[in-house]
């Protein structure tokens, strides 16, 4: 479904900070892509979605999705699927949202982009999706602007709107580090649901085992932009061969001799 093929990724003339990197995700699979900070996940899942900052750009390879190349893509072609056949949720979706306009002008707005339908339908559609990230008042979100929202409140809407319109490809980049643990648990669950019910595969990056393991049919390890090591999720946890992928797992807190991933 998505072939990311021999890819190297570089900041204008500085170094690549991806080399020759090599992925296939299936249709209704999940991945889990894990490391440290400055391994290169979110520039590897930014340029899926087409989304490189500043002077990146692929300067070798291919990124083919559902047999079209999104690296040929035009802008309204990214226009086309970004929302709809592929979403993409940030770490900080707050900052994404405008700051002068209200959540429900905003969500609204996002839905008749990509579906033709009334002014009515499109509020009640987003009201849905706000109901099922389990907010409540959700008349008043959909009445008040980003900066009288709770951090975690903007996060959901952030991923509502990504989910909304039940995507093949979901890219995640930490999407529940500024939740709390309930409300984690509450959001990892209804991404598995969008993928059993929907068959959608998702690319999730976080620095949380926990989670990864929870979620995920296959974990990718990153370091130094790139693959240490990859594979289904039991084997990894239980049989790693890279001595850094053992390192990110003792890193794991330990509790009366049982580490809770």
């Amino acid at each position: 479904m998505l072939n990311i093929k021999n890819i190297t990724i570089q900041y204008g003339k500085k170094k690549p900070v991806i080399e020759d990197f090599d992925l296939n995700i299936n249709q209704g699979e999940i991945i889990s892509i894990v490391g440290e900070s400055g391994s290169g996940k979110t520039t590897l899942i930014r340029s899926i979605a087409g989304l490189l900052p500043g002077e990146g750009k692929v300067i070798k390879g291919n990124i083919t999705f559902q047999d079209e190349s999104l690296l040929n893509f035009s802008e309204d072609k990214w226009n086309e699927y970004r929302g709809t056949k592929l979403s993409m949720i940030f770490q900080d979706c707050g900052s994404m949202l405008n700051p002068i306009r209200k959540i429900g002008a905003q969500f609204v707005e996002y839905i008749l982009t990509h579906e033709k339908m009334s002014k009515k339908e499109a509020y009640d559609k987003a009201t849905q999706m706000l109901y099922k990230m389990r907010l409540s008042n959700i008349n008043n979100i959909m009445n008040s602007y980003p900066f009288q929202l709770s951090g975690g409140m903007r996060q959901r809407v952030g991923i509502a709107m990504a989910m909304t319109f039940k995507p093949k490809l979901l890219i995640a980049d930490e999407p529940t580090s500024a939740l709390d643990v309930t409300t984690q648990a509450q959001i990892i669950s209804q991404m598995i649901e969008l993928r059993d019910k929907y068959n959608t595969s998702i690319i999730i990056v976080t620095h949380n085992l926990g989670v990864a393991t929870y979620m995920a049919d296959k974990i990718v390890v990153m370091k130094d932009g790139k693959i240490v090591e990859q594979g289904n999720k039991f084997k990894i946890l239980h049989s790693p061969k890279s001595d850094y992928t053992k390192k990110l797992l003792d890193s794991v807190p330990v509790m009366e001799g049982k580490r809770y991933v």
